[in-house]
């Protein structure tokens, strides 16, 4: 994403902000100001330039990409976006031995952390009217984001947010937004309350609402069969996952690299990403499961062709039907079929 520039009648200290090191989002390392438990599965990190300056400002719903251990992980920052000084990610403890415990387990205020981005992937709409937004668990770090862009500039919104008893983060900081007017937020502890909260909130915002939810799987098919039987159109209706669902091994077809025509079979059970980076072709990845879009490379051809099996939770009706790009770790060709990459 292109960073937004902070407005100021001195356009050379803009410019200088620009060329800091810290204001971009490439890799770089940032300093832990703050280690917070939250709960006792999440713990907030706060992390800065490592000179205290500014940092690249970023839409709401924006995520960094951190190197944690030998893992690389998308956080959710829950700020509102607006010409940050510090950059704040809430993490859960997950227990498997991944990036998300090396967190917990090694960083300390004064540590260096290498992170990349922000990146853009769950932005809201500019012209929304209003906004409903819908958080489960560990999913309100970028509801919360998007709620705290909404107060700022003086909208509203609905915030639904699902939690178990003892383990809500930042529920302090969503009702302190909720003291604003025109932003209100309903709370839910049991799996039938949430469905309850979620028909009554679907059926209930004024025209020109948009809606925005993220966390756990269940919670998130909920919302979408519930947004569908309301009448909502597709278009008004955003979601992020963390996780996507299993998927079958697919099938074969053949990738050809268009810069030096190399020709890679690809095998049922195999992705495209793990035969491209196998036979030398580096693609940037993250999450291998089809919901983070890093993995994005370009297609040649025709668009509209049956040529793509598009397995991704990222792209749209639109852009799948383009027929310019995948997402290679997860999305391939169709049964015998021929694409080309742009790589």
């Amino acid at each position: 994403m292109t960073a937004t520039l902070p407005t100021g009648a001195d356009g050379q200290v803009q410019l200088n902000r620009h060329r800091h090191p810290a204001y971009r989002t490439q890799a770089r390392a940032l300093v832990v100001t703050d280690v917070v438990p939250l709960t006792p599965t999440i713990t907030h990190f706060r992390l800065a330039a490592p000179d205290g300056a500014p940092l690249a400002s970023y839409q709401p719903g924006s995520h960094l990409v951190v190197t944690a251990g030998e893992k690389r992980n998308a956080y959710s920052l829950v700020g509102d976006g607006m010409a940050p000084t510090s950059y704040g990610i809430s993490v859960m403890r997950r227990g498997d031995g991944g990036g998300s415990d090396w967190l917990h387990d090694h960083l300390r205020p004064g540590d260096l952390l290498e992170i990349e981005g922000p990146r853009s992937m769950f932005a809201p709409i500019l012209d929304q009217r209003h906004a409903l937004l819908v958080a489960g668990g560990i999913g309100v770090t970028p509801v919360l984001s998007h709620a705290r862009a909404v107060a700022a500039r003086g909208g509203t919104a609905d915030i639904l947010y699902s939690y178990r008893p003892g383990h809500a983060a930042h529920l302090e900081e969503l009702a302190e937004l909720a003291e604003a007017p025109g932003i209100r937020l309903f709370e839910a502890t049991t799996v039938e309350g949430t469905i309850d909260l979620l028909k009554d909130r679907l059926a209930d915002q004024p025209l020109g609402t948009h809606a925005y939810a993220c966390g756990p799987m269940p919670l998130l098919d909920s919302y979408l069969s519930l947004a569908a039987e309301a009448g909502w159109p597709d278009a008004r209706v955003h979601l992020e996952r963390f996780t996507a669902p299993e998927l079958d091994a697919g099938s074969p077809f053949t990738a050809v690299v268009a810069s030096t025509g190399e020709r890679l079979d690809v095998a049922p059970g195999v992705s495209l990403l793990e035969r491209l980076n196998g036979a030398g072709y580096p693609v940037p990845s993250l999450c291998r499961q089809g919901v983070c879009g890093e993995c994005r490379i370009g297609l040649l051809g025709a668009p509209g062709q049956d040529l793509v099996d598009h397995r991704d939770l990222v792209l749209g009706d639109e852009e799948k039907e383009s027929g310019d790009s995948l997402l290679c770790c997860v999305s391939r060709g169709t049964d015998g079929s021929t694409i080309e990459v742009d790589l």
